[in-house]
């Protein structure tokens, strides 16, 4: 494990910086909390498997050091609760249930503490971090920051798009709503068919079907597609602007992806705020017109999903028949062709068209499809 030794002697360089408030044994947990259970796995991961996993370590620590680390326990609950319920996407949807539903007098934050608790009570993985925390540090407080820490970064992770807890959310659904999007009054007897049995001479139930342990298995292999993805639009990205823009904006791509506002990337690359726009704009056109629709838009488009053959450009099924309905027909037959794979100088020469015209009709289906997309 000689990687794996590499890696904690920086963290507790680091930890002996950021967190020298914290007793030495407080430390230690937090790196073997970062680091996690199977430390030989860091030998065999690629070079970029590997700066994924040191990029998520670093991403749970922030995460640990900003909201959990120093806070008395109950405030660092109800950070995490505020946390999660500013999401949009879950606010909007847990308000518009708690609207359909009978009880209207539940709030965001009670509806999202239940869901939490379902996470915590049935999630797997999560059991799976509870015993491993359980084994990083005998203190309470600091098992308690853990894992706070721990379910926010679990709960905000990208599967497809949206937030974790977003699904999260349809699954706490599917399991505690009766008849509907209505509740069943408690004075109701309901005989409840599950997918478990309990055997007689036990009395823990066994799942006929672990539908968690796949959603489970497949949410991690999307999820760790989508950061080989980013790292490689990022990195390809940038080269590509250092080469074709200027190395400032590359620098601006860094900033900016840290979270930086306009104000602070100014700052630190020394240039007035009105050339940081200027910057801004420049960097968008080249991303959206040059970058992701001629120079790499397989990769570009897998990531965002917005690809033409996997993803209909990002349209839901009722755009794209719209979408497809204002079409002409060589733009029908050009899509066609593009989603077959066909090369461009032969979809050219079918339509007799020229290759730079090819791409550009290609660009301007894309740019509408992408219309459609943010309108709605």
């Amino acid at each position: 494990m000689p990687l794996a030794e590499e890696l904690m002697q920086r963290w507790r360089s680091r930890l002996d910086t950021d967190c020298a408030d914290q007793p030495p044994s407080h430390r230690d947990s937090i790196i073997r909390w970062l680091m996690g259970e199977d430390l030989e796995r860091f030998d065999t991961l690629s070079p970029e498997q590997l700066a994924i996993a040191q990029q998520a370590m670093d991403y749970r620590f922030r995460i640990l050091q900003q909201r959990y680390l120093r806070v008395h326990q109950s405030q660092a609950y109800k950070q995490l609760l505020q946390r999660l319920g500013s999401l949009f996407l879950i606010r909007s949807k847990i308000r518009t249930w708690v609207a359909l539903s009978r009880d209207r007098r539940r709030t965001v934050m009670d509806v999202l503490q239940e869901v939490l608790q379902e996470l915590m009570q049935s999630d797997r993985y999560m059991r799976q971090q509870m015993n491993w925390i359980s084994q990083c540090s005998p203190n309470p407080r600091v098992r308690n920051a853990l894992m706070l820490a721990s379910v926010e970064e679990y709960c905000l992770r990208p599967i497809r798009n949206q937030p974790l807890l977003v699904y999260r959310f349809v699954n706490y659904l599917r399991r505690s709503q009766r008849a509907g999007m209505t509740q069943v009054p408690s004075g109701d007897l309901i005989r409840l068919v599950s997918d478990e049995i309990t055997p007689d001479a036990s009395d823990n139930p066994v799942s006929l079907l672990d539908n968690q342990a796949i959603a489970d298995y497949q949410d991690q292999q999307v999820w760790s597609e989508q950061q080989v993805l980013r790292d490689q639009v990022k990195r390809q990205f940038s080269d590509y602007l250092s080469e074709n823009v200027e190395p400032l904006a590359a620098e601006w791509l860094k900033l900016y992806l840290e979270g930086q506002s306009q104000e602070a990337i100014a700052k630190q690359l020394n240039v007035p705020i009105k050339q940081i726009y200027r910057l801004r704009e420049k960097i968008s056109y080249h991303a959206i017109r040059v970058f992701g629709l001629k120079h790499n838009p397989d990769i570009v488009t897998t990531w965002l999903g917005t690809s033409l053959k996997e993803h209909s450009l990002g349209l839901t099924p009722e755009q794209w028949e719209t979408f497809w309905a204002d079409l002409s027909p060589t733009q029908q037959r050009l899509l066609t062709m593009i989603k077959a794979d066909t090369p461009t100088d032969v979809i050219a020469k079918e339509l007799n068209l020229r290759t730079n015209q090819v791409v550009g009709e290609w660009s301007k289906l894309y740019l509408k499809a992408q219309e459609i997309r943010t309108s709605s």
